[in-house]
């Protein structure tokens, strides 16, 4: 079984994960210097985060193909991340649609699905902005904008939500859910009846 752990930055979904998910864990990708500039070459940078979101699909599934369930710090799907950016004027509708399409295929083509199970962190952003001045452990790059995503997170993984029922937990539980394979994880047609369901941006 595979679980997803999502939420904004500070909102604690890091430390759940070191707590509850031990050796099981699959963290989120570090920085890449050969990342390819969005505003030059959309088109590159859909095909590059394709692949790497597929990375950690497929490191997923290793570890549940070796110990039975794995625990991913952050969606490997993360193309919430691109359509929450459109939805606060951060990013085009082009640059939306193209990652869209990138990830699309690799859905079809079987190489990156939905989990089993969702976890989804919300937090106030005052008491996030607290944490992350607390915390001199880590570097938060471009930590405001976070906060300004956290809403359009929740819309995403609500609109999976409605999609895909019983999947998504919105909240950090005190204990690891119980896990079970629901099947069904390369729907193209359960992936584009919520990407229809998702708002445009308010300003559209």
């Amino acid at each position: 079984m595979i679980l997803v752990v999502e939420g904004i930055s500070a909102s604690g979904k890091t430390t759940w994960c070191t707590k509850h998910g031990g050796q099981h864990v699959i963290p989120e990708h570090g920085r890449f210097d050969n990342e390819p500039d969005r505003v030059k070459n959309p088109a590159a940078t859909a095909a590059f985060w394709a692949e790497r979101n597929v990375d950690r699909w497929q490191a997923a599934e290793a570890m549940e193909g070796t110990s039975r369930w794995a625990v991913c710090d952050s969606d490997p799907l993360k193309l919430h991340y691109i359509w929450s950016l459109w939805q606060i004027g951060e990013a085009s509708e082009h640059d939306w649609r193209v990652e869209l399409e990138a990830t699309r295929e690799t859905i079809a083509q079987g190489r990156i699905g939905f989990a089993d199970s969702y976890i989804i962190g919300r937090i106030d952003p005052q008491l996030a902005r607290e944490r992350a001045k607390a915390d001199t452990t880590r570097r938060r790059s471009k930590f405001e904008l976070h906060v300004r995503l956290q809403d359009s997170l929740l819309t995403w993984y609500s609109a999976m939500n409605e999609v895909l029922p019983s999947r998504v937990q919105f909240g950090f539980p005190s204990e690891v859910p119980t896990l079970k394979s629901i099947g069904g994880r390369y729907g193209v047609a359960a992936f584009d009846q919520m990407i229809a369901s998702l708002p445009r941006p308010s300003r559209s």
